[in-house]
């Protein structure tokens, strides 16, 4: 049994240590700094331990609870997938060389039907 508690613990350990690299890459190649970069690593991390969205973590450390959390969650989360949504939608837009009116229009149309289809 101790065993196993080792080598489970020893696994977590390496996944933790894999998975901020993972994050601090991804950050690194997005460019970030400074509090952009420290709120990306802690969602990131976050998001990779299965600990939680880095908009629990803010409720936490604002010491909401009640309704008052419960609507800080959803208002922090609807954001988070919109803005995820926002930069897929921009990508693809870049990827297929769009800009000015064309860009925009793709991007305004692609976010909506991201955003029905949640």
């Amino acid at each position: 049994m101790k065993n196993l508690i080792a080598v489970l613990f020893a696994a977590f350990a390496a996944s933790s240590v894999h998975a901020a690299d993972d994050c601090a890459a991804m950050a690194a190649e997005k460019k970030l700094a400074g509090a952009a970069k420290d709120s990306f690593m802690k969602k990131c991390t976050a998001d990779a331990a299965g600990t939680g969205s880095a908009c629990q973590a803010t409720a936490d450390e604002k010491k909401l609870a009640g309704a008052a959390r419960t609507s800080f969650l959803k208002k922090c989360e609807g954001d988070a997938k919109g803005k995820d949504a926002t930069a897929a939608c921009e990508a693809t837009a870049s990827e297929k060389k769009l800009a000015g009116a064309a860009k925009n229009s793709f991007v305004k149309k692609c976010v909506a039907d991201a955003q029905a289809a949640h």
